[in-house]
């Protein structure tokens, strides 16, 4: 048997509780014995019934972890014992998962568990919208919204490490030195935004947007992007936006869905080319912004950090005591 926190109510952070289940082993799985585990929008969505899927309770959450190799089905480059990173439809908040081998990855050694865990969600995202979807290029600029949460700071430090001049927009004034430290090179605070961008870049706008937030803020992304520019639409934390399409026709501008996950089942391989991204970006010293990691015993204290908006970067769970550990010592922050 192993520990894992389960779900046993659609009540958000505390609809959780440890419990113990049995050890998974399925035939032509990686199992992988869990060192860190990652927290997503996702598993604050399904913990409260608001996701795409809804979960069977009991259920296990979570989508991201890093640990070591129990088994692996011959032929899928792992052995007993490798260190990887891994994402999962769910049930990472646990000891022991078994992931699907083309969604396991190995880890570098010079990144550490904790790091490992943050990696499956939002890097990988971050990789698909800036690298696929958005074809962004050294030397253009992007503007992220939503820039001091898990995906925000992620999408700065794979946009910085990717060449692109940063700007971030941040709610408020204390989450400026988080937009900061993941790599932003420009930082603007609320919802009016727009003037500003437009007076940093001398009236011409940046080349693309990251729209993590949605609602009205779309309207004001689009404003904010030059002739010929970009909007990559990511997220609704404040709501589906309705953009007029006199805007996008009066400036020419592309509204670019970025949805990784309805991609999949259509392209078998996209995640073998995203995480190679990723793992380009991390050899060039790109590390996530950890906000802050829990026992997996404390998991609702960190849900609820993230449902508060309390969050600076990435939540984390160690289930083990050496998820910091790696093969040589590893870098620390953003870029």
């Amino acid at each position: 048997m192993m520990q894992a926190l389960e779900l046993i109510a659609l009540r958000g952070p505390d609809g959780l509780r440890l419990g113990e289940r049995p050890v998974p082993s399925h035939e032509g799985m990686v199992v992988i014995e869990t060192h860190a585990a990652g927290v997503c929008f996702p598993d604050l969505l399904m913990s409260r019934g608001k996701y795409q899927v809804s979960p069977q309770l009991p259920a296990v959450m979570g989508q991201e972890v890093a640990g070591r190799v129990l088994e692996a089905p011959r032929g899928s480059r792992f052995s007993p014992g490798d260190r990887v990173w891994a994402l999962l439809e769910s049930g990472g908040h646990a000891e022991v998962v078994a992931a699907p081998p083309e969604r396991t990855f190995a880890l570098p050694d010079d990144v550490d568990y904790v790091d490992g865990a943050a990696l499956g969600v939002n890097y990988l995202t971050s990789a698909f919208a800036l690298h696929r979807r958005g074809d962004l290029r050294a030397g253009e600029s992007i503007l992220v919204l939503g820039a001091a949460g898990g995906l925000g700071t992620a999408m700065v430090g794979m946009a910085r490490a990717m060449g692109a001049v940063v700007h971030a927009v941040v709610s408020t004034d204390d989450k400026v030195a988080t937009a900061r430290e993941a790599g932003a090179h420009q930082v603007y605070v609320g919802d009016g935004f727009r003037d500003a961008v437009m007076a940093t870049t001398g009236g011409r706008g940046v080349d693309c947007v990251a729209d993590i937030v949605g609602g009205d803020l779309t309207v004001q992304a689009v404003r904010s992007t030059r002739p010929e520019g970009r909007v990559l639409v990511l997220g609704f934390t404040n709501g589906i936006g309705a953009v007029p399409s006199n805007r996008l026709l009066l400036r020419n501008v592309s509204l670019v869905g970025a949805g990784m996950g309805p991609l999949m089942a259509h392209v078998p391989d996209l995640l073998t080319g995203l995480s190679v991204t990723v793992v380009e970006a991390l050899a060039a010293g790109l590390r996530p912004l950890i906000d802050s990691t829990f026992p997996l015993a404390r998991g609702a204290e960190a849900l609820r950090r993230m449902e508060d908006r309390e969050a600076r970067g990435k939540l984390v769970l160690q289930v083990r005591s050496d998820t910091r550990e790696t093969a040589e010592p590893a870098l620390t922050g953003g870029q």
